[in-house]
Order: structure tokens, then sequence, then C-alpha cells
């Protein structure tokens, strides 16, 4: 088994890379491509740069190029939901891109022809992530995530995220990852650390808490691994 391991920026896959036993970089369509193993797992890790764009194409690869089984990612979110606070995991169950529209012509928004509004994550993966969390004696909450090209910071925006969508969490790349692993038929997680509330003004120093967002998500992430690890050798 092959495991494809997501980030959007470095700071999210750079507690991956530390705990690699060992790994190569590939290089490939402008971006990096760390080929190692992670005790009996071969993984795969990038960062596939922020946004839709970036990380459908680097999920395609992952899953394509280099043949992996299952997609984990790993990183930030803003929260939409005001009972998640900073440093909290959010798994999403499914997501749904905000900033597709075309409600114009009578669907609604977060949907086109021949797609859905939401995609759903693995269930089964979800399920590893409850004992995960339960072994560790964290909580770890559920909920919908929206992914969009844009760092929201307005609260009417976040309002109308809320009500159409029913997230709880923003962020700008987990939907296109999703869009892309339904359509290959690979099973996929989603994993998010909050690391601002969303509605925060545009001065908010986003990145005085990225990181160790960043880490205590891909921390939970290799835990997730170790209990997939067990799983397999039973």
């Amino acid at each position: 088994m092959k495991i494809a391991i997501m980030g959007a920026m470095p700071e999210e896959i750079k507690p991956i890379l530390e705990k690699l036993d060992a790994y190569e970089k590939v290089d490939f369509a402008k971006n990096s491509y760390y080929k190692g193993k992670y005790k009996s797992l071969d993984v795969v890790v990038a960062y596939s740069k922020i946004g839709k764009v970036f990380s459908t194409l680097t999920a395609t690869t992952m899953l394509e190029m280099f043949a992996c089984d299952i997609l984990l990612f790993t990183g930030v979110a803003g929260a939409v939901n005001p009972d998640l606070k900073i440093g909290d995991l959010v798994v999403a169950t499914k997501l749904a891109q905000h900033d597709l529209d075309i409600t114009i012509f009578g669907h609604p928004h977060g949907f086109v022809p021949g797609g859905s509004v939401y995609v759903e994550s693995d269930p089964d993966l979800r399920a590893l992530a409850k004992i995960v969390a339960q072994k560790m004696g964290v909580e770890v909450h559920e909920g919908i995530i929206a992914t969009g090209d844009q760092f929201i910071a307005s609260e009417e925006r976040k309002e109308f995220i809320a009500k159409t969508f029913k997230a709880d969490a923003l962020e700008m790349e987990g939907a296109s990852v999703a869009v892309v692993c339904d359509a290959l038929d690979v099973p996929f997680f989603i994993l998010r650390s909050i690391s601002d509330a969303a509605d925060m003004d545009a001065g908010f120093n986003f990145e005085e808490f990225v990181e160790s967002s960043a880490k205590i998500s891909a921390d939970f992430l290799m835990r997730l691994l170790d209990e997939l690890i067990e799983r397999l050798v039973v």
C-alpha cells in the first residue's frame, strides 16, 4: 500500500518529512514530491501550493504518476463554526466549493452539471480517526469543510457560506482534492487544524498561528498512520 500525504504549504508537510525513515525528492510538473518510507508504509509527500488548481494538479499526480492507494490531507483552516477555536482539529465528512456559482442557470451554489455540491470523504478513515483521537485523549470534530480560492476575511461572507453549505471550516484546497479522489475512486481523508476564525480582519497575523496549527494536524496524521500500520499487520 502506498499513501499520498498532501499539504498546501511547506509548513504543513515539514513535520511529516521529519518523521519519515528516509525519502528522495522527485521533481515533476513544477513541483517536488518526496518518496519515502514510514515504518512499513511507502509514502509520497508533497505540498501543492495554495488554491484549487494547484491542489488538483498535485493530487492527480500523486494518484496517477505515483500510483498512491489512499490520499491523506493535512493542514490548517479558518473556523466558521463559532464553537471551534485555534488549534482544534476538524475532519471533513464532506466538502464543497463555496466559490463555484452558476446559480443564474437555476443550480444551487457549489453545483455543476455532472457533479454534485458535496463530495463525501472515506467513512472508514474517519472511523479510524475517532479511534486515534480516543487513544490520544484529544477531541476531533467532524464537519463540512468549504473550499474556495479566497482567504475569507469577511463576517458577511462567512455567514453566507455557513448558511449555504452548513460549513464548519473554510480552506482553499480540500474540495478540489476530494473531486479528484472521488473521480479516481481513491479513499481520502481531509484533516484541518484551526488557525484563524475566518472573520478576522485582513490585518490578522495568519503566520503567527499557521505553523503551530499545522504541526497539530501533522502529528495527528502520523498517529493515524501508526494505527493504519497496526491494522495492516493484523
